[in-house]
């Protein structure tokens, strides 16, 4: 699993992933425990399993055409090519003392020399996950399925470009899942959550009384009532945003003992929207109000579905998710069909290409074949200490 020292295998997880993204099967349960790396205070040691390993640069050949260019591409960090475990320190709030410069008395003095170590909380990143591709390349079709070597050229390029193409969809879908367990981490530990029709119902008076009977999802769509809501929900998640950019401890999990205080300024936020429910805005009210300027959703990167593509709002997953005693654990089954969006931190969540590489078998001789091999060694990161805020439509 992850948040080990191991590097674990992917593609069982990774098929699953990419069938129900592509809608090739229904929405089912994916336990993202399993490949999503949680910042823990645990300090783990262990060694290089492949201690002769040289690692390999990818040819950038293979990717120098992308018509199929990889969505969540903004979660993607830094390459860290070496070592096994990514530490992370964070600086702990000390509380403040009174001024003893005001409290002279003769005869004595102040001490200026008293100790006052800093505290400081560290989360660590362990293991990475692995996983490749091959495809195998025939003598035989120069010979019988093209007229020349332009022709066979050209079908090789087109192999290839289908390989780039899933490379890129599996590195968008691992990463789309490295935003849901976030999502569902987060709903799992009831932290920073936005339940925007609850909330509505209670602005509005709405206490399920006779008389006062709770709007629903489906009333929410209808025009009468869509239009308020959306100009509330607007102004509910700029509220969200301005306030992350306080200092404080509310949205996010802090380690009992060694709670820190976070700010996320503007340029430091991202929010993905559930895109949908930002199409019937746009329809819906946008094109109703005449000045825009006074109605309109920060900058957000549209998200056309979080899981399955059958199921486009909804997330089933078992999240990996951070304790506060600074442990990571798999948390409750989350199985949420009002995800709207969510708003966090840019040091939140992630993907790191830790390693990749690309290499041809030699010529099979006997057999007139050659297989080309693509091997990836990926990290995918939550860090629920970061900032972040989900809105629900419940």
């Amino acid at each position: 699993m992850a948040n080990d020292l191991t590097f674990n295998q992917l593609s069982e997880v990774l098929n699953s992933i990419v069938s129900q993204a592509t809608g090739k099967t229904v929405a089912a349960a994916v336990d993202t425990s399993s490949f999503i790396t949680v910042g823990q205070t645990a300090l783990k040691c262990g060694y290089d399993t492949l201690a002769t390993s040289i690692s390999q640069v990818l040819s950038k050949t293979i990717f120098s055409v992308r018509p199929y260019n990889r969505l969540f591409g903004s979660l993607e960090v830094s390459n860290i090519q070496y070592g096994n475990h990514v530490r992370k320190l964070t600086a702990i709030d000390s509380e403040w003392e009174d001024d003893e410069s005001w409290e002279l008395t003769d005869g004595q003095s102040v001490d200026q020399y008293p100790v006052k170590k800093p505290k400081v909380l560290q989360t660590n990143f362990y293991g990475a996950e692995v996983y490749d591709r091959f495809v195998t390349i025939y003598r035989h079709q120069l010979d019988q399925a093209f007229s020349n070597p332009d022709e066979f050229g050209r079908f090789l390029s087109m192999i290839m470009q289908n390989a780039s193409d899933q490379i890129e969809q599996a590195h968008e879908n691992t990463a789309r899942m490295t935003v849901v367990n976030f999502i569902a981490g987060k709903i799992d530990a009831s932290n920073g959550i936005v339940h925007l029709l609850t909330e509505y119902n209670n602005l509005l008076g709405l206490d399920g009384t006779e008389g006062k009977t709770k709007l629903t999802v489906e009333d929410l769509m209808k025009p009468d009532n869509f239009v308020p809501f959306v100009k509330w929900m607007y102004a509910r998640i700029k509220t969200v945003s301005d306030l992350l950019r306080e200092r404080s401890q509310l949205y996010h999990i802090n380690v009992t003992g060694q709670e820190v205080s976070r700010h996320t300024p503007y340029n430091r936020q991202k929010l993905y929207m559930y895109t949908q429910f930002m199409n019937n805005v746009d329809a819906s009210v946008m094109s109703g109000v005449f000045n825009d300027e006074y109605l309109k959703m920060q900058a957000h990167e549209p998200v056309s579905f979080w899981q399955s593509i059958q199921s486009p709002q909804s997330i089933n997953v078992t999240p990996s998710v951070l304790q506060t005693n600074g442990t990571v654990s798999k948390g409750a089954a989350v199985n949420n069909a009002n995800v709207i969006g969510v708003l966090f931190d840019e040091e939140a969540m992630g993907y790191t290409v830790v390693n990749q590489w690309s290499s041809p078998t030699p010529f099979n001789a006997k057999g007139g074949y050659y297989n080309q091999y693509w091997h990836f060694t990926d990290r995918y990161w939550n860090d629920f200490t970061e900032n972040g805020v989900v809105f629900v439509l419940d």
